[in-house]
């Protein structure tokens, strides 16, 4: 009965919130809001995979700067946690005398072009000027983003501009300092604020300067101490300027203050127009993996604005992960999880052979870090942490028992390069990279294992996928993912001609899946049907195939659907949607693919929370898990060791077409039609 009432509470959430939080106005590639008084308000993220910028709704607003993999920590002897960066994006308009603010604007609008990665916003600021402005996180300049402003004038008026830099409580001792360049013949002033970060002393630097395209205000008006100036335009006029800026850190750059100059420096070199043509010439190539939905409006904008913040996050040859949020906030301290390997990382594995490159590098080059952890608590080879920051080593905070027992991760991310090397038949990579993390995975797991007196193995006391199970012994999920790693090192040995470990085979076959009487899987030993986080039984399905047959599946995801928690993350929904469109129930599985998005969305734009009801920002896990659904549910792909795969699946009955371009090295297309 209880199970009854979670799912009815579940249902009427999902209504309410459907109709509340749908974006206002979109397409395919925009959407757009117009209310300004609107609240609450839930602000979407500008990246570029090196810094993020969160633009707010009032005139200007930059709400804060994230930077990639740059760590402090809250407390002086606390975990880390990813920085806020110093913001160089402040800008205040005064036209008259008056200072341009949210009292005194009328027909506001905001639109996020996912397709040029833009953030625009547009407003009439009094009977005096009409001003609209976008910006950019460059994606040719991943550490720097761009402002750029145009003013028309609706009589003649004076207009002042002022920039400043902020820095967020996690500095001390900042000291701002201004440079003056020439750059062409033209003078190019540079405010700049630097600060050591407040408690492991990581350097930071933040520039800016203005950048003219056609009209420089005369250098009598430009204030170099304050970063201001001032113009007078006359009536019907438009007046267009940007802000240039840039965000360095100690950890990319010995010298982060000269950098964040130089990066301002060529800018104005380049030009606003080559500025301009090299992101979006980037993002052109960002695009060509895309999903295209035909016959479902809601669905289409919800995978690209997924497919938009996987890419904000990250980028080829950077060498690193995804965090849960993204560039859009410090949440979960910007920690890299299992959420990389099983959620963000398949999508981009089809769509992105770059950045799926730099999500596993990520992993290889913390090699050591795991190998120095497996052997801190006993066990041989590579022991992952739950909780990576840049350093590699365990940052889940010490309350937390899934930092020493959740050990699916390091399963998790064998899987994931073995995927990587079945979808880029790199035996370079695998021999050099990929075969020596997989190979002290499997030792691992084989330490880890302990036989039983019928031979079995059992994995003992272990934090499940399921996260409200604690201390149980044969989780199935962390079991089955075991199997698969230690099944892909026995490959991977033979494919780089090393003999494997009798061991590896051995355990991978008798490692224990618990069964009930009736043939459900059941999550643990002893599991007797309490409510669970999220998915964890189910994954055997997909996206390990420990279980393949059919009748299994269609038992196991019947048993489970009622047990998760509706307000947990909302992967848990994309992975049955795509056993559903698998198993050829189009229909059962939209309901659930729906279910992992649209109860979690936020207003204005659509972004996506972790759980039904929250008040995150977007949450990039979850976007991986809902472009999966359609990817490998509906369109039924598949990396198996000889390539892709299109199994056969089942559309919902209203979709007429699914297409996903750009897949693999050789950027195929698949579709799938009704």
């Amino acid at each position: 009965m209880r199970h009854i009432l979670i799912i009815i509470l579940s249902l009427l959430c999902f209504s309410a919130t459907a109709k509340t939080n749908t974006p206002a106005e979109s397409d395919g590639w925009k959407i757009r809001t117009n209310d300004y008084s609107a609240s609450p308000y839930y602000g979407t993220v500008v990246g570029n995979g090196g810094i993020g910028i969160l633009p707010w709704k009032e005139p200007f607003a930059i709400k804060e700067v994230i930077l990639n993999s740059v760590f402090d920590s809250k407390q002086p002897m606390g975990i880390s946690s990813i920085l806020k960066g110093i913001n160089p994006f402040n800008l205040q308009l005064t036209v008259d005398d008056r200072k341009v603010s949210g009292k005194s604007i009328s027909d506001w609008s905001q639109t996020i072009d996912m397709r040029n990665a833009v953030h625009s916003t547009k407003f009439k600021f009094g009977n005096d000027a009409e001003i609209t402005y976008d910006i950019r996180a460059l994606r040719n300049m991943p550490y720097a983003g761009l402002v750029t402003v145009s003013v028309h004038a609706l009589k003649d008026i004076s207009l002042t501009v002022k920039n400043t830099i902020s820095m967020p409580d996690m500095y001390r001792s900042p000291t701002p300092a201004v440079r003056h360049l020439t750059v062409d013949g033209q003078n190019l002033k540079i405010l700049r604020v630097s600060a050591p970060s407040k408690n492991r002393a990581v350097p930071v630097s933040a520039s800016a300067s203005f950048l003219f395209d056609d009209k420089t205000p005369d250098s009598d008006l430009i204030d170099n101490d304050k970063h201001s100036f001032s113009i007078e335009i006359p009536q019907g006029k438009t007046f267009t300027f940007s802000l240039i800026g840039s965000v360095c850190s100690g950890r990319d750059f010995t010298d982060p203050y000269g950098e964040s100059d130089r990066q301002i420096s060529y800018a104005a070199k380049e030009g606003l127009d080559r500025l301009l043509s090299a992101h979006q010439r980037l993002w052109d190539e960002l695009w060509e993996g895309d999903v295209i939905i035909e016959g479902d409006d809601d669905a289409q904008r919800a995978v690209r604005f997924s497919l938009y913040n996987l890419y904000s996050s990250a980028r080829k040859g950077s060498r690193l992960s995804i965090p849960p949020f993204g560039l859009s906030a410090t949440g979960y301290n910007g920690h890299i999880f299992w959420d990389t390997e099983l959620w963000m990382f398949p999508p981009m594995l089809f769509l992105n052979q770059g950045i799926a490159r730099s999500m596993i590098d990520y992993r290889s080059d913390r090699l050591r870090q795991a190998e120095k952890r497996a052997l801190a608590y006993g066990y041989d080879g590579a022991m992952f942490p739950w909780e990576s920051d840049d350093s590699g080593e365990e940052s889940c905070p010490v309350w937390a028992l899934t930092g020493a027992f959740e050990h699916h991760i390091t399963a998790d991310i064998a899987i994931a390069a073995w995927n990587y090397y079945c979808m880029s038949a790199d035996r370079r990579w695998l021999r050099d990279h990929g075969f020596p993390m997989m190979e002290k995975v499997a030792d691992f797991w084989v330490s880890r294992a302990e036989k039983n007196p019928d031979g079995s193995y059992s994995v003992r006391n272990v934090v499940c996928a399921d996260e409200y199970a604690i201390g149980v012994d044969d989780n199935a999920f962390t079991n089955g993912a075991a199997i698969k790693a230690l099944q892909a090192a026995v490959k991977a040995a033979k494919v780089c001609g090393i003999h494997a470990p009798a061991t590896w085979s051995e355990v991978a076959s008798n490692l224990r899946i618990p069964k009930a009487d009736d043939g459900t899987t059941l999550e643990y030993e002893g599991y007797a049907g309490q409510t669970i986080k999220q998915a964890d039984v189910n994954l055997l399905g997909y996206p390990l195939a420990v279980i393949t047959d059919p009748a299994q599946l269609k038992r196991d995801l019947e048993y489970y659907e009622n047990k998760i928690n509706p307000r947990g993350p909302a992967m848990s929904f994309a992975v049955f949607a795509i056993q559903h469109a698998r198993l050829g129930d189009g229909d059962k599985a939209y309901e659930l693919f729906v279910r992992s998005y649209r109860p979690n969305q936020l207003p204005p734009f659509g972004v996506v929370s972790e759980g039904a009801g929250g008040t995150n920002p977007y949450f990039t896990t979850g976007a991986g898990g809902f472009v999966q659904a359609v990817i490998n549910g509906f369109c039924g792909l598949e990396i198996t060791d000889n390539g892709i795969k299109q199994l056969p699946s089942a559309l919902p009955s209203h979709w007429k077409k699914v297409t996903v371009t750009g897949v693999g090295p050789d950027k195929k297309t698949y579709t799938r039609s009704r």
